[in-house]
């Protein structure tokens, strides 16, 4: 068999190990006509919209702009919304626009320190800047190398930070995002998370082996499993002109593709899809999501084929 073909078909197999579609019968899901169904979150007891507000959205949006597109998400279902310190001033924004609905939402932070005092300076920064008293959910934000895992558990590690400030009940639940499989699986192995915030993407699952494995794990772990990047397609080439702001990939930007998108990311048992930052295509994804239906399983074949053909923005392992 020559070394393309045997990749090729060995992708395929590892990414028939993917949940599909029986095991979405696992969560509790709630419809209602003309809104977002909602999912159970793992064993937190708690149920998220499909799509999940990511606060670039009101990143350099007038304090205007940042409400309106806020009241538009909760019109459509939105409970679940995430921020982050990085996220220029999308604190800043989201804080005031989301004030009036603060005790209906799910509200999510995250730090990038993985040390315990960056991570309690961060924390209580956040806390101001959203006008809260608590998170419902506390993530380590964007782990990708071992040794960040190795740091975050350490004496004096951020987990040090998150435990305190749980007990504390500055925050509800912890998790992490994490941007390789060899950083989810070693934090899935050192603590029992409530969630993972992962990307978990057509052309990642098939052609990067990037997604089964962790999906897997955290399913048996009764994690609450959260996907980014469902509407990437694939990384800018060289000299591609970028003409979508917010968005370091080429994205799903055509209407039918991002339905596609969408529906393959949560036909898995994935609580909620986090779209893009740019706030056009955030927009497009309320409306597509909507009238979410699980992929059939000639649909799902289709969607792996045209994986395999796509350059996925993650590979596993590393490096490949």
């Amino acid at each position: 068999m020559k070394r393309r073909t045997f990749l090729e078909t060995s992708a395929i197999s590892m990414s028939m190990i993917s949940l599909f579609p029986a095991q979405l019968s696992s969560m509790v899901r709630e419809t209602c006509r003309g809104k977002l169904e909602k999912r159970s979150l793992g064993r937190t007891g708690e149920k998220l919209s499909i799509i999940g507000f990511g606060g670039i959205v009101v990143m350099n949006a007038t304090p205007e702009q940042a409400s309106a597109r806020v009241d538009e998400a909760i019109n459509f279902g939105v409970n679940y919304f995430d921020v982050a310190p990085s996220y220029g001033n999308a604190e800043l924004m989201l804080g005031p626009a989301l004030k009036p609905y603060r005790k209906k939402v799910f509200l999510a932070c995250k730090t990038n320190k993985r040390d315990r005092e960056g991570a309690r300076m961060e924390l209580e920064q956040s806390l101001k800047n959203l006008q809260t008293d608590h998170f419902d959910l506390y993530q380590l934000h964007a782990v990708r190398e071992l040794a960040d895992v190795d740091r975050i558990f350490s004496k004096g590690g951020a987990m040090e930070t998150f435990l305190e400030a749980r007990s504390e009940g500055k925050v509800r639940f912890l998790g992490f995002s994490a941007h390789s499989v060899e950083a989810a699986l070693a934090l899935m192995d050192r603590f029992d998370f409530d969630t993972i915030l992962f990307p978990f993407n057509f052309a990642c699952w098939t052609a990067g082996n990037f997604g089964p494995q962790v999906m897997d794990t955290a399913h048996k772990k009764e994690m609450g499993i959260l996907a980014l990047k469902a509407m990437a397609h694939r990384p800018w080439r060289e000299g591609e002109e970028r003409n979508i702001s917010k968005v370091w990939y080429k994205p799903l930007s055509e209407e039918e593709e991002a339905r596609k998108g969408l529906r393959f990311t949560l036909s898995h048992p994935v609580t909620a899809a986090v779209p893009p930052g740019n706030e056009d295509l955030f927009a497009m994804a309320l409306r597509l999501a909507v009238d979410f239906k699980e992929m059939d399983p000639d649909e799902i074949m289709a969607m792996k084929r045209e994986g395999m053909e796509t350059a996925p923005l993650f590979r596993y392992p590393m490096g490949e």
